[in-house]
């Protein structure tokens, strides 16, 4: 082989798409999904082997989302300078940790603890996977790259929780997450052998948040962020007591089957399309879950519209992550790391604050009205990404 061949492969394989890596980032997504959204297909089992009510049963959610929320920001300033692999295998052990305590656990206030700490370490690993996957690959591939690492949301959704539904209503909802332990041990042989290792910034290298909350495009987008996860998780987390409203009690792992199969779609277009019409993508997907909650919220005893709701509602989430990333990390350009954590930490207070919204309106008035609260919010969300034109919501990469 001549020197002009070696050189030519050695930059063929550095412009290769890093695919396993990326599926190792994504499966890191998928179990961080998986733990976050699991109570929501195992409510009634949770609650009644706890001796709690539903609504209390839905603040495993609540404390998840509060624990993500309170620890982003700060863990992701004070991590900055730590070695990125290091510190996702820290993140993935916690999760390994956390999800065992979950199934052993017969304590409602172990089970809440252990769900904090799952929290805690998914804010610090959310706010890493976006900045990894676009560190993996040329500025031309990262909306692509950040596609395939975000992957595990919609099938955690399609596939995961249904299955973990269907799976616990066989062998008891403690199993599943038994199981998730199990896929955190092997991520984290995973991660070691595909996710290449890179150092982490100089101490004086990252922006103040309040300086990157300055920035034009960042604050609308974190504004979107929160309504529209405010809306997912007002229906996401009490999907079982609103089909159990209407007699669907049984289908509910139909519906969210349904529901991520057509998030698999969605991330898919999303992949394909994120890098030159982010902006299009994401008015889009706000429009849809507008129609999908109305499409819910007039469904009466039409057992077909539910499904059409769900699959709507699945086509406008699937992306959402990954557009909502992207759109941070190029409103922030250099003070990107920190806006990937604003943005997990928003995203999950939309995560808690859905889930306590949900159980209020549940308990005051019951589950028809949920889909309405989730119309109005994300038709909040429309409204700004629309407004947003100059900043927050445009294509990353004008060609």
């Amino acid at each position: 082989m001549t020197r002009t061949d070696l050189s030519a492969s050695t930059v063929e394989s550095s412009i290769r798409f890093p695919l396993s890596g990326l599926a190792a980032l994504g499966t890191a997504g998928f179990a961080t999904i998986m733990t976050e959204a699991l109570p929501a297909g195992v409510l009634p089992g949770m609650s009644h082997d706890l001796g709690v009510s539903g609504s209390a049963a839905g603040q495993t959610v609540t404390i998840y989302a509060i624990g993500s929320a309170l620890a982003a920001v700060p863990l992701t300033s004070a991590t900055l300078g730590w070695p990125r692999r290091h510190l996702l295998l820290v993140a993935i052990a916690g999760f390994a940790f956390a999800n065992t305590v979950t199934a052993i656990s017969t304590d409602y206030f172990w089970t809440m603890l252990s769900r904090f700490v799952a929290g805690v370490v998914a804010g610090l690993l959310w706010a890493l996977l976006a900045g990894y996957a676009r560190r993996m690959v040329p500025a031309e591939q990262r909306g692509k790259a950040m596609a395939v690492a975000m992957v595990g949301t919609p099938v955690a959704l399609a596939i995961g929780v249904p299955a973990g539904t269907f799976l616990a209503e066989i062998v008891g909802w403690r199993y599943t997450f038994g199981l998730m332990s199990i896929l955190s041990v092997v991520l984290v042989v995973w991660v070691m052998r595909s996710v290449p290792a890179f150092p982490g910034q100089e101490r004086d290298a990252g922006v103040p948040v309040r300086r990157t909350l300055r920035l034009p495009g960042v604050v609308p987008v974190l504004f979107v962020t929160l309504t529209f996860v405010l809306a997912h998780n007002v229906l996401y987390t009490y999907i079982a007591p609103f089909l159990t409203r209407i007699d669907m009690r049984d289908d509910v792992d139909a519906v969210l089957l349904v529901f991520g199969a057509a998030s698999l779609i969605s991330i898919a277009i999303t992949g394909v399309l994120i890098d030159r019409r982010l902006r299009p993508l994401m008015i889009v997907s706000c429009a849809l879950f507008a129609g999908a909650c109305f499409c819910l919220g007039v469904v009466g005893e039409t057992v077909w519209l539910v499904f059409v709701g769900a699959t709507v509602w699945g086509l406008a989430f699937g992306g959402a992550a990954t557009l909502l990333q992207t759109a941070s990390a190029e409103a922030a350009g250099a003070a990107g790391d920190v806006a990937q954590s604003l943005v997990v930490t928003w995203w999950n207070i939309g995560i808690a604050g859905g889930a306590i919204l949900g159980g209020l309106l549940l308990e005051s008035s019951d589950a028809g009205s949920l889909p309405w609260a989730a119309f109005a919010l994300v038709v909040a969300a429309l409204v700004t990404t629309s407004a947003a034109r100059r900043h927050g919501f445009r294509s990353p990469l004008r060609k």
